[in-house]
């Protein structure tokens, strides 16, 4: 275990060489902010007004806290990465190391946004006081949830999109397929809470990853209950354990067929 926190702290150390880059990407995030809180203003005509269970600041808040989850994440660079490594062999040089190389991906990238995580999270905060005027009203209990909840909804997107990227060993370029992933979170999951869907839909994104990566989080920060904590952690639970033994079933496959083919 101490191996895989000396990788999380070492990329930690080197992401705050390029704090600056971060800051720049923030840039994109706040465009998306303000679109979105002129959207809910026009949409809500009276500010205390209630679409489907969510007042406009819950609504504002609620893209807030998905923004920060999947724009801080850089899944893009992830896949990216996941992808040469396979495509240039890269991937046997790990074979050799004390570590597992999902191991490794997960616990590397994790440190590597880790800082950006923090920051997005401060800014958020500040931009949602600036366009509402006031915090939302939440508990310590509360927020220790919604942490540890918004903590393993990134681990599973880190998982996924590392399932994503060993999809390499099999086709050439799993990037497109990416593609495809982060346009159904983007489309499905960080701009509308489930309950704006048709009532046939939801049961469909309620057992999707969109519950367990972005809806969970951002619903227990606008309307925190106890009941929901759970269910959501025990989603995130399940889908953790899976989303890993998919990631650890395909590199094994992959690895095997490296050492058939005297990779």
């Amino acid at each position: 275990m101490r191996k895989y926190v000396f990788i999380w702290k070492s990329e930690i150390m080197s992401s705050l060489q390029y704090i600056w880059n971060i800051l720049f990407d923030f840039l994109g995030y706040l465009v998306i902010l303000f679109i979105f809180f002129q959207l809910w203003q026009y949409l809500y005509s009276d500010p205390k007004q209630v679409i489907n269970g969510y007042t406009m600041k819950q609504m504002v808040w609620y893209v807030i806290v998905t923004e920060v989850l999947w724009s801080s994440l850089g899944g893009r660079k992830l896949c990216a990465k996941i992808c040469d490594d396979v495509k240039s062999g890269n991937v046997a040089y790990h074979l050799c190391k004390p570590y597992s190389y999902i191991g490794y991906v997960l616990t590397s990238h994790l440190g590597s946004i880790t800082v950006k995580f923090i920051l997005y999270i401060m800014i958020g905060l500040g931009l949602g006081f600036l366009f509402l005027g006031s915090f939302p009203s939440i508990s310590l209990i509360s927020m220790f949830f919604v942490l540890l909840s918004s903590v393993l909804a990134t681990i599973i997107s880190t998982l996924l999109i590392t399932f994503i990227g060993l999809f390499s060993f099999k086709i050439e370029d799993a990037n497109p397929f990416y593609w495809l992933y982060s346009k159904f979170i983007l489309v499905l999951g960080t701009i509308f809470p489930i309950e704006f869907f048709p009532t046939v839909l939801r049961p469909v994104l309620q057992y999707s990853p969109i519950f367990a990566v972005t809806y969970g989080p951002a619903k227990l920060f606008v309307h925190f209950t106890v009941k929901g904590a759970l269910e959501v952690l025990f989603v995130q639970g399940i889908y953790i354990g899976i989303a890993y033994g998919l990631c650890l079933w395909l590199y094994r496959k992959g690895v095997r067929s490296l050492n058939v083919n005297g990779g």
